[in-house]
């Protein structure tokens, strides 16, 4: 929810959180083209994407992209994180201060090395303890 509210916001995200410099050093949006069922979109899809792990659809919402589940359910979570906060922020009414871009163009060397060893592995057995507690039929 928070993650659609900030793809309606002309600016997108903003560089005013930790999790928000983590995910702009990878973070790619396309123009909302309507309900995604015209086959032409596809290729205009990828082209946006490109290289990028995160993946804002404008008046949508929010993409990720990774090698596994464990590590795109974690890049998910601190990019809704990121729009949460925002929002919030925003909510305020005061003037947001912004980061240094500076610091944004290093954050892929830091977020690679702070999720090298595992990634998203760590919290995934307990998240499906969890979701197995609460409604185990996502396994049918």
């Amino acid at each position: 929810m928070n993650g659609t509210a900030v793809s309606a916001q002309k600016r997108g995200l903003l560089p005013i959180s930790q999790q928000s410099v983590f995910v702009l050093s990878s973070l790619a949006y396309h123009d909302y083209e309507g309900v995604a069922l015209r086959g032409d979109e596809k290729p205009r899809l990828v082209q946006d994407l490109g290289d990028k792990c995160f993946f804002m659809l404008r008046n949508h919402g929010l993409i990720t992209v990774a090698g596994n589940v464990p590590d795109a359910f974690l890049l998910l979570y601190i990019f809704e994180t990121a729009c949460m906060i925002q929002v919030r922020a925003q909510a305020g009414g005061e003037e947001l201060i912004s980061i240094d871009p500076r610091i944004i163009a290093t954050a892929q060397q830091q977020a690679a090395r702070v999720t090298e060893a595992a990634g998203g592995a760590p919290a995934w057995p307990a998240l499906l303890r969890k979701l197995n507690r609460i409604d185990p039929s996502y396994r049918s």
